[in-house]
């Protein structure tokens, strides 16, 4: 019995399993864009480019769909915009004229002067037979580098007794350590955190090095050097966050790290979260949590009232719901849902894209202003283009399937467009979270070549161990110099003067010493 031996023979039940059929189609049918789309991002991920960066000749092609749609006036730029960008584009202009040659090697590298002078025979004049004199020197530097080294420095401490007696021994004090008897230096402890925390080097890769100086250290070793020194630097991290919760706007994002359980004989996955403040509170703290559940961000935000810039997970509207604590939300974030719909519906992506990247222009020209003077401009500016947006955005949620990525994308920007326009209320908002997602790439950089932390304990120590160096980093501070004299010091510091130990402050006495005239 074939498939038409069974066909319905009366019109109205063909008619029926006619509408079955086209509509069991067009779910096949989005099915498989859907997974097509799928497909296509695994496939970018994995082999293409990461940046979202929109070649300006994709716009050209989209360009009469994006000026119907948002019906932009050629003329209705910034007078400021032009003329910064003139100044800007003389300025790179000027740049590339002048900038050839290389740049001067700092000033605080140790010089060693090797003189090359001429043989004594060649001194005295072919004409009058005088020996000649020195009229100046040319100076040529050369950049060298000296492997570095591993001392060992012995602590002397001589004792003393009294002949006559035969007693009262007397011996001076022991020097406080990072390791109570340890064999570490705080300068070797600085140098194995630097090198794994923010130059991603492993533990095993730093032991082959030791062992290239002929010095066996075994990864458990260090790793266990790690702990002991967390945990003594802890208290600087402590204050820290206290210090971002004065903040006036907190940045958040996290990612995943994978943490091998030794019940399970293998990995599962934690989560590392980055809270940073703003610029009067310049720390980044990171926070260790072994799932991606809600209690670590209440957690690390209790007593916090301001602003929160974070994506839109679901575990922060437990925060949000206190009211005292005011979403804002990230355009970057809504953006790649736009970006990663141009390949199912390229011309509403790209009108999308188009709209957003008008508020960067607006950004980009109110990048140094003040406060006040930014918050004006949005106003002035980006206000009449985020409701232009959320016009379109309205207009085009009918004519979309919600489940498609185009729909998922609108859908994103609607549920948060409160959250999203909320940034042009105060100067000193900003546009996107991209500060706190720039702070989880040493983590992306670092899983990559460390893979997995040892334990939940493993991840609290690299949270502890990363704030400190990240936040040296984004201020400009040798986390090397700064975590040597933390260890040397922290032991004996008083803790109600912690704050003195906070990197930003290290930093502020440092330059303080350097230009302080000498007597």
């Amino acid at each position: 019995m074939t498939m038409a031996d069974e066909l319905p023979t009366d019109l109205e039940t063909c008619h029926q399993l006619i509408r079955e059929l086209l509509e069991s189609l067009a779910t096949q049918s989005h099915l498989n864009e859907k997974l097509q789309h799928q497909l296509e991002q695994l496939l970018r991920r994995i082999y293409g480019r990461k940046t979202e960066k929109l070649d300006p000749n994709q716009l050209l092609l989209f360009a009469r769909e994006i000026l119907e749609a948002t019906a932009v006036d050629p003329a209705a730029v910034p007078p400021a915009a032009d003329a910064r960008l003139d100044e800007s584009v003389g300025q790179a202009n000027s740049d590339k004229k002048n900038g050839h040659g290389r740049k001067p090697l700092p000033k605080c590298l140790e010089r060693r002067r090797k003189v090359h002078d001429i043989p004594p025979e060649r001194l005295p004049c072919p004409d009058c037979g005088a020996v000649r004199t020195s009229i100046g020197e040319e100076v040529r530097e050369q950049l060298e580098f000296v492997p570095a080294s591993l001392v060992v420095i012995e602590h002397v401490r001589p004792k003393y007794a009294c002949k006559a007696c035969q007693a009262n021994v007397v011996i001076a004090e022991r020097l406080p350590e990072p390791i109570e008897k340890g064999l570490p230096g705080p300068g070797l402890l600085a140098h194995v955190i630097v090198s794994k925390y923010a130059d991603h080097l492993p533990l095993y890769r730093q032991e082959g090095i030791f062992r290239r100086h002929g010095v066996e250290l075994s990864r458990q070793t260090m790793c266990d050097w790690m702990a002991v020194s967390a945990e003594l630097l802890e208290p600087i991290v402590k204050e820290m966050h206290r210090e971002i919760l004065k903040s006036r706007v907190i940045q958040t994002d996290d990612t995943t790290v994978p943490v091998l359980d030794r019940s399970l004989g293998k990995t599962r996955t934690g989560r590392l979260w980055d809270y940073l403040g703003d610029r009067d509170h310049p720390h980044v703290v990171y926070d260790y949590t072994p799932d991606r559940s809600g209690e670590g961000p209440l957690r690390m935000l209790k007593g916090y009232e301001g602003y929160l810039q974070a994506d839109a997970y679901s575990a922060y509207d437990a925060i949000y719901a206190e009211k005292k604590i005011i979403e804002v939300g990230c355009w970057a974030h809504a953006r790649r849902k736009f970006y990663d719909a141009k390949t199912s519906d390229a011309v509403r992506a790209h009108v999308a894209m188009a709209m957003i990247q008008r508020l960067y222009k607006v950004e980009k020209d109110a990048k140094d202003l003040d406060d006040a003077a930014r918050g004006a401009l949005r106003q002035e500016w980006s206000k009449p283009i985020l409701t232009e947006i959320h016009a379109w955005l309205l207009q085009e949620k009918g004519r979309v399937l919600p489940k498609s990525p185009i729909g998922e994308a609108i859908g994103y920007a609607l549920n948060h467009w409160q959250a999203l326009e909320r940034y042009i209320e105060a100067g000193w908002l900003s546009i996107d979270n991209n500060a706190s997602e720039r702070g989880m790439k040493p983590v992306a950089l670092g899983r990559k070549n460390w893979l997995f932390a040892g334990s939940d304990a493993g991840g609290k120590t690299a949270a502890t161990l990363m704030s400190l160096c990240m936040t040296c980093k984004n201020l400009g501070v040798d986390a090397f110099a700064y975590l040597r004299d933390m260890l040397e010091r922290i032991s004996t510091h008083p803790a109600r003067r912690i704050g003195e130990l906070l990197p930003d402050q290290w930093k502020k006495e440092r330059l303080a010493a350097e230009t302080k005239p000498v007597e």
